[in-house]
């Protein structure tokens, strides 16, 4: 493995940002100073980018195994590595679902041969695999991030409904647990009524009944509604306070749910935590009249005082990581009719772009953006020598030019679906150099594979 040197960049770490050089050998970073002379087999010249450890996003999609038609493991590490990702954790609701050790590790073996950035999979947890989800807990809880619960129905259909099954499993996994919270009795009763409206249009309008359907992408945030968030993630905290359970909330949409996250403790110190997606920052509901199902997903995207409510709740730090929640589908998927098109937004690649797009607005410092998107998902997840710029840490850096433009086209999206919502936006904020675990993975639009990322270790 090459030792490089970095120089001359404004290197951003714990609240600070100072014009350093950086020293990497071995896979770590080996000295942070000013003016570093050292023999390097390869010099980087940072001047005027900006230097921050690489991305952890601890909510992602990839898709492998068995929906390799939308995605896979290594087409998605690499759209993550030139967004400055270095760092995944992947969900389970693949095919087959990730619900014993066995499947689990099969995930593992591919991530190892194919890809570019370190990785961690979330074990899936259902109604009836809690012996399973034990075994991780207490035999892989220094190997695994943690253990995944849909209370809310999701792709894939792992919905977690059972009370026995959800208070055995807070009851008794060690393991942080990471929940998807939305109340399932709320949306069907939302989405009887629409079949109910839908009904008396067919009777009154038989010739173009769909015409008046309620069943539309711009209704998505009424039928998944913020009722149905606040309810689940109530109930999630609930179970996590009886039973001291180690709790972190996904995607938070709803500025009714703020409230239910203290901002008074050191990170370190919570037992309860939560995250705000990149998607539910950017986008209002509004915007599904000109995006349609491209922007849907779950939870909702819901209505613009949401969106600020969120924007203060993650200043304001109720909220501790940014994620993206990346979930591809095919464009003909999601162009279907908006009942039968799936949930989900690509999203990995451009995330950074998103948060720096605030940046510019000054709405928020990059200290901040590097203290949700760094920092705080390796404290969050005790993630062993990651999320910082630190000797004797893994070298995970991403090198940024903030002020340089680009405009989101099909000719440069990365993802195997070959699409975004931000198509034809100009950004501003481009990824120029992206180092995992010490190599050089990604540098000016070349990608670097001779070696793979790492495994994710914890130190719980």
């Amino acid at each position: 493995m090459i030792s490089i040197l970095i120089k001359n960049g404004y290197v951003v770490n714990k609240g600070t940002i100072e014009v350093k050089d950086i020293y990497i050998k071995d896979g770590f970073i080996v000295h942070i100073a000013e003016d570093l002379y050292i023999q390097a087999d390869m010099c980087i010249d940072a001047t005027n980018k900006y230097v921050m450890p690489g991305i952890i996003d601890d909510q992602v999609h990839f898709r492998e195994p068995g929906l390799t038609h939308k995605a896979t493991i290594e087409t998605e590490a690499r759209a993550a590595v030139a967004g400055g990702v270095t760092s995944y954790m992947e969900m389970p609701n693949v095919n087959p679902p990730s619900v014993t050790v066995e499947l689990l590790e099969e995930k593992y073996e591919i991530a190892a041969k194919t890809s570019l950035a370190n990785y961690s999979f979330y074990m899936g947890a259902t109604n009836d695999n809690l012996e399973e989800v034990l075994k991780v807990s207490q035999y892989y809880k220094n190997k695994v991030c943690g253990v995944k619960v849909f209370m809310g129905s999701s792709t894939g259909n792992m919905l977690v409904d059972n009370q026995e099954a959800l208070e055995n499993l807070f009851k008794h996994c060690k393991m942080l647990i990471a929940t998807h919270c939305e109340d399932e009795q709320t949306i069907k009763e939302v989405t009887s009524y629409f079949q109910m409206i839908q009904e008396s249009y067919k009777l009154l309008t038989p010739d173009n009944y769909l015409q008046f359907s309620p069943f539309k992408p711009q209704f998505h945030h009424i039928i998944r509604n913020a009722k149905a968030c606040l309810i689940s993630s109530e109930k999630a905290v609930k179970l996590a306070k009886r039973y001291g359970t180690r709790l972190h909330v996904l995607h938070i949409s709803t500025g009714s749910e703020v409230k239910l996250f203290k901002n008074n403790l050191p990170l370190e110190q919570k037992r309860i935590t939560a995250e705000v997606c990149v998607h539910h920052l950017y986008y209002h509901a509004l915007q599904t009249y000109q995006l349609g199902n491209k922007i849907k997903c779950n939870p909702s995207i819901k209505a613009l005082n949401s969106q600020k409510a969120l924007f203060k709740a993650l200043l304001n730090d109720n909220f501790d990581v940014i994620a993206t929640d990346h979930a591809p589908h095919t464009l003909e998927e999601k162009m279907k009719p908006y009942i039968d098109a799936p949930s989900g937004i690509p999203l990995v690649q451009h995330g950074l772009s998103m948060m720096l797009s605030f940046y510019h607005r000054k709405k928020i410092s990059l200290e901040k953006i590097v203290e949700k998107m760094c920092h705080a998902p390796a404290v969050c997840f005790q993630i062993d020598r990651r999320g910082f710029l630190e000797p004797e840490y893994w070298a995970d850096i991403a090198i940024v030019d903030i002020n340089k433009r680009y405009t989101v086209s099909k000719d440069n999206i990365l993802y195997k679906c070959g699409w975004s919502p931000l198509e034809d936006t100009v950004m501003r904020g481009v990824v120029e150099t992206t180092i995992v675990s010490g190599h050089l993975a990604y540098h000016e639009g070349q990608f670097f594979d001779a070696k793979k990322g790492e495994r994710l270790e914890f130190t719980r």
